[in-house]
């Protein structure tokens, strides 16, 4: 614990951090260096620019925080969770700040009434977490420094970051990404009956290159209908959409304007989205965000509001919307329907940071706006909002498809590199090696530890598998968990009774809820859902597996 003495008018802060307390946890590892900033933002920080968010008062003092990487001494953004002693957020002006959190550009002046405050601060995933506190006394006045220590650094390994579901000031977003210390964000300014765009557009203004392999994407829009939410990324323009309420036109009449711009990308906003399973049937969506804004950073949202509702019995509790995600795609999966998992924090709406939750997707070689979704798109992906896995079975990363000739039961090895930023304040109990939709291993994560192995992964018959860490976190759910490996024995490709009947029964629930007057556009809607129900019914008739 580091204690800094302070004369009377100035600030003892107490720091809990890489020095002390805080330790991380890297299996198969190496240390990582930092990256630098952006040159536009490398110049603010040297021209000595700093906010000051509140005006001071006679009884009041101030503190100015520095942060900096600890490796090369150079200030570095970040994000700064700071409460008074009643535990409530102390927010600054003339800096980026969403629900109880705020962004430190390298420095600020924080100016506050006397009391005691406690603080985080953050930098991603892949830098240790910084806690602490501090008094401020009438007539304070000092500057300390936060060091931030980098841990891991997955870009060097080839894994970049992205958060799909952002809607947040364009103007802050290049900072938001590297005090989150993230690459990809396309940022939603469109949706029902809004959009921030007017008049014509540039397309080479549509994707921006904030440098260090960050990018933006302005493009990005949401629909929200009955059925669920639809996320659209990489769009020429904003769509004009129907009414949040409207059950018409169909979804698949907005997915196939989309697609008409070009290289869209559309991501399901939800698992439990109630046309899910038509959305599927009709190859209408890209990805699914299986690590959506449902899970926040200090809390659940435990309700399927406008989706299907889960059986409370079989996932109970803060987190059983979560497993209930899990669950659906797991089915998905089952059906033998390669759909990668997605994650997005929500942040803008939800009360998530940005990059809360995020997909790491791996690219090989040098890399690229356009070639991180076609490593999405491959399933080259890892969901986390804790724990950081990089996972490489027989050499392989997630969305591999081995073959095997018929007869054969291979054995496959998993490697696996697992790092934790705070194991103290996010333990990990055990890992699960999830087989076919269900766990067919746990490995005690003390176990794993000192072995640094995981068991082999035996197939006598087509399926999949994936791993997943889950933290005892609570009351909120931190987890990570791999894309898919795909299995085929003798080219079979299995598909699930019990899996195909769970969606063609969901396809008739849903169904029932429609209601229109117009008869065209009845037919229309009723047809795009009979033609799901025929897609599953057809999946059914082919099921090989119980």
């Amino acid at each position: 614990m580091l204690q800094l003495s302070c004369p009377a008018n100035q600030t003892r802060l107490v720091l809990r951090g890489p020095n002390s307390m805080m330790q991380a946890t890297q299996l198969g590892a190496g240390r990582s260096r930092w990256r630098p900033a952006s040159a536009l933002l490398a110049a603010w920080l040297a021209a000595g620019i700093v906010c000051h968010p509140w005006a001071a008062t006679a009884s009041g003092g101030q503190l100015q925080i520095v942060v900096v990487d600890k490796d090369t001494g150079r200030p570095i953004p970040c994000r700064m969770h700071l409460n008074n002693a009643a535990g409530r957020p102390r927010l600054p002006k003339k800096v980026p700040v969403w629900d109880d959190h705020f962004i430190v550009p390298g420095k600020i002046a924080l100016q506050l009434a006397p009391g005691n405050y406690s603080f985080e601060v953050e930098r991603g995933l892949e830098y240790l977490v910084t806690r602490g506190h501090f008094t401020i006394n009438a007539s304070s006045d000092d500057t300390q420094q936060i060091e931030m220590q980098r841990f891991a650094d997955l870009a060097s390994e080839g894994w970049y970051s992205g958060d799909l579901d952002v809607r947040r000031a364009p103007g802050e977003i290049a900072l938001l990404m590297q005090a989150e210390d993230l690459h990809v964000v396309p940022l939603q300014t469109w949706w029902n009956g809004h959009s921030q765009w007017k008049g014509p557009l540039a397309a080479e203004k549509l994707l921006a290159d904030f440098g260090n392999s960050r990018y933006c994407h302005f493009m990005a829009g949401q629909q929200v209908a009955p059925g669920g939410s639809l996320l659209f990324f990489n769009l020429p323009g904003p769509l004009t959409l129907p009414e949040p309420d409207a059950e018409y036109p169909p979804p698949a009449k907005v997915i196939e304007l989309a697609r008409r711009t070009g290289r869209v990308w559309v991501d399901a906003a939800r698992p439990y989205c109630w046309d899910l399973p038509a959305w599927v049937a009709h190859s209408d969506i890209d990805s699914i965000q299986v690590l959506n804004s449902n899970v926040c950073r200090s809390k659940m949202i435990t309700q399927e509001s406008g989706g299907k509702a889960r059986d409370a019995r079989l996932f109970p509790g803060t987190w059983g919307n979560a497993q209930w995600s899990q669950a659906i795609y797991f089915h998905l999966l089952n059906c033998g329907i390669r759909i990668p998992p997605s994650a997005g924090s929500g942040s803008g709406v939800a009360p998530n940071p940005v990059g809360y939750n995020r997909v790491y997707v791996y690219v090989d070689g040098k890399f690229s706006y356009e070639k991180w979704w076609e490593g999405l798109r491959a399933g080259r992906v890892v969901l986390t909002n804790g724990p950081l896995l990089v996972p490489s079975v027989n050499g392989q990363p997630p969305g591999h498809l081995f073959r095997f000739e018929r007869g054969q039961q291979p054995e496959l090895e998993i490697g696996l590199t697992l790092s934790i930023r705070d194991p103290e304040q996010q333990p990990i109990s055990y890992l699960e090696i999830i087989q076919d939709g269900q766990p067919a291993r746990s490995i005690r994560f003390a176990d794993y530890a000192k072995s640094g192995r995981l068991p082999k992964v035996r197939f006598s018959r087509s399926g999949w598998f994936l791993i997943r860490a889950v933290t005892d976190v609570r009351p909120t759910y931190r987890f990570a968990m791999t894309g898919p490996y795909w299995v085929e024995i003798g080219y079979e490709r299995p598909i699930s009774k019990r899996s195909a009947q769970f969606f063609l029964d969901w396809v008739y629930e849903r169904a029932k809820q429609i209601e229109l007057d117009d008869p065209q556009q009845r037919r229309e809607v009723f047809q795009y859902h009979r033609e799901a129900r025929d897609f599953w019914q057809e999946l059914l008739s082919k099921a090989n597996r119980d």
